[in-house]
């Protein structure tokens, strides 16, 4: 057995405009966006540590333009954090690992439908087995996602 303690993980998401895309996924998950410290951000300024330029102002707000996280309601023992980190370059091909959303309700087409009101993608579906059956979709910066839904009649 190893001597190296165990690592809790935080799951980050590149993205264009991280305070808006946080604010989907919140909305998503029923999921809370984490506040910022809007007198710990001016201090950091006021110090020099940090420029106006790293920060923007979203709904009314301070908030460090590199970045924006959600946590689950009930806290990180609970799932953990996600946080979505800005970078420059768009998204150009499909994630090598992406959410699968879980519920304890039985799988229904009107969570899919209230994703897609949200501004979700449909773009795939898949099964496996008579009983499985789960479409896949992007939010709207084209990070994918798998949502279950009822397996097809038949």
């Amino acid at each position: 057995m190893s001597d190296a303690q165990p690592y809790t993980v935080q799951v980050v998401v590149d993205s264009a405009e991280p305070h808006p895309l946080a604010d989907w996924w919140a909305e998503a998950l029923g999921w809370e966006v984490e506040p910022q410290d809007e007198g710990f951000i001016r201090s950091m300024i006021d110090q020099g540590f940090a420029s106006e330029a790293d920060t923007t102002h979203h709904k009314g707000a301070l908030v460090w333009a590199s970045g924006a996280a959600i946590r689950h309601p009930e806290g990180l023992d609970r799932a953990p954090r996600i946080l979505f980190q800005q970078v420059p370059e768009p998204k150009t091909v499909k994630n090598r690992i992406h959410l699968d959303l879980r519920s304890t309700a039985e799988p229904g087409l009107a969570e899919r439908d209230r994703l897609l009101g949200l501004g979700a993608t449909e773009i795939g579906s898949g099964t496996q087995g008579p009983q499985v059956a789960w479409v896949v979709l992007q939010d709207p910066e084209g990070n994918e996602l798998c949502l279950p839904v009822p397996p097809p009649a038949g």
